[in-house]
């Protein structure tokens, strides 16, 4: 048996369980025992709706284990080994893989669709019922069944709260500034959204060769975080529009590139507003399913040559990726340790849920015995 934080319902508090059953990994799977889970925004977008998910749920996907068990035909990975969760799985056959679009891959989209594996079926039960899987991870269970080519084998001797964090917050947010985006030495970038996604945007941007970093929040304490990781300006969007700010900032020009880490429609108007002609607005934040992009598509776009481009999961490729952050973490140029405000237990991810939404943390880590 395991323990695991479910989802029931929309903005229901997560339910700890300890009778999750947890079968073996079947072919092309992995047993894996978690050592740490961030709580990653994304895990709130689905308990509060944002994100659709069916019930119940072991949320979670931001995270580093040891696997215990591998199923048929995994000759890649053995027990013992150290891995982070990718929680888009890429295949390197289907038709994105091929392309170097590995975080579009075919097949995870099937498991983001399902909350099951790569079949669309489960592994975990509890209370006589299926268990889904948040986007074929479950990273808030002690023990999970992941793909195998949704692992990312690390060296043994990178610290597992750190490693976590690489598999999602810090994949998305140094990969839209260092594979989405076309930021060139110099450039003025500003970042809307100060979380641990944005603040991975940020550095991310400053190891990129950005000129000026501009961070964009209404948290103060998100602003003061911001200059630990990058930022040379920020602006406090409660007190002043922030489109003006940036447009004063860069002789009313704005931004050459901007992002969007939010997801809100307020802000992805405003980022993209605050872009200059022939600049780069990315948007990376989760919206809602009925946000829409407003733009005027002469004024906005023709005479303006915008570029607005949209960002999943970095346009990471994580067999690359992962080891190229592992040895900028190394080097001193990433900054990891200092993303973890508070190391927690599953038993208070809800508490964690609570931290985040008022914007008190850059991420709370769940630590697991293992």
């Amino acid at each position: 048996m395991a323990k695991a934080a479910v989802m029931t319902g929309i903005d229901q508090p997560l339910e700890i369980r300890d009778d999750i059953e947890v079968e073996a990994p079947r072919a092309g799977e992995l047993k894996v025992r978690m050592a740490a889970s961030g709580v990653c925004h994304s895990d709130l977008s689905m308990q509060n709706g944002t994100m659709m998910a069916a019930t119940p749920i072991v949320l979670g996907h931001e995270g580093a284990g040891i696997v215990e068990e591998v199923g048929e035909g995994v000759t890649s990975i053995k027990p013992g080994d150290k891995v982070i969760i990718s929680w888009v799985p890429q295949c390197g056959e289907c038709f994105f893989c091929q392309r170097e679009q590995g975080y579009l891959c075919e097949q995870a989209n099937a498991a983001l669709a399902t909350g099951g594996l790569l079949d669309g079926t489960t592994r975990m039960t509890s209370q006589g019922a299926p268990l889904f899987q948040m986007a074929a991870s479950g990273t808030f269970s002690e023990v999970t069944i992941i793909p195998a080519i949704g692992a990312v084998k690390i060296p043994g001797d990178i610290d597992m709260r750190v490693a976590a964090l690489i598999g999602c917050g810090v994949l998305t947010g140094t990969g839209a500034a260092m594979n989405t985006a076309n930021i060139k030495k110099g450039d003025v970038v500003a970042v809307v959204g100060c979380g641990g996604v944005g603040l991975n945007v940020i550095q991310g941007a400053r190891i990129k060769g950005a000129g000026e970093i501009i961070a964009v929040d209404m948290n103060e304490t998100k602003l003061q975080m911001a200059k630990e990781f990058g930022a040379t300006a920020t602006v406090n969007a409660s007190q002043s529009d922030p489109v003006s700010q940036v447009m004063e900032m860069t002789g009313q020009r704005g931004a050459d590139v901007a992002f969007e880490v939010i997801g809100l429609q307020q802000t992805i108007d405003q980022t993209i507003t605050m872009v200059r002609r022939g600049g780069q607005a990315i948007l990376v934040g989760v919206p809602k399913m009925d946000a829409m992009v407003n733009v005027p598509a002469f004024f906005g776009v023709v005479l303006a040559e915008k570029t607005i481009k949209g960002c999943w999961y970095g346009s990471s490729n994580v067999q690359k990726d992962v080891p190229k952050l592992i040895e900028l973490y190394k080097s001193g140029q990433l900054k990891l340790d200092e993303l973890i405000s508070r190391t927690i237990t599953v038993e208070q991810v809800n508490e964690a849920f609570d931290a985040m939404k008022t914007g008190e943390v850059a991420r709370s880590v769940i630590e697991y015995s293992v």
